[in-house]
C-alpha cells in the first residue's frame, strides 16, 4: 500500500500535463477544428458512458431479483408460521 501512494503523485502530475497539452492544442486550433475535437471528445466519452450504464443496469436488475425472491420466501415462510395450529 505503501509504494503505491508514493506513485500517487506522478500519476497525477502526469495526468495534469496530459490535461494542459490538450488544453493548449485547442486553443490553438482554429473554429471548425474545434469543432472536430469537440466531437472526437464526445464520440470517445460514449463506450465508457455505455459500459457503465450496462454494468449499472446489471446491478439494478440482480438487486431487484434478490429482493424480490427474499420477500417471496419470507411471505412462504410467515403463511406457513401463521397456518399451523
Amino acid at each position: 500500500m505503501k509504494r503505491l501512494l508514493s506513485i500517487l503523485p506522478l500519476v497525477v502530475s502526469v495526468a495534469n500535463a496530459q490535461c494542459v497539452m490538450c488544453f493548449r492544442t485547442a486553443a490553438a486550433q482554429q473554429m471548425e477544428r474545434a469543432k472536430v475535437l469537440n466531437f472526437g471528445i464526445i464520440i470517445m466519452m460514449i463506450p465508457p458512458i455505455v459500459i457503465v450504464g450496462v454494468f449499472l443496469y446489471q446491478l439494478w436488475r440482480k438487486n431487484s431479483v434478490y429482493a424480490d425472491h427474499g420477500s417471496t420466501e419470507q411471505a412462504k415462510a410467515c403463511s406457513t408460521v401463521i397456518s399451523t395450529p
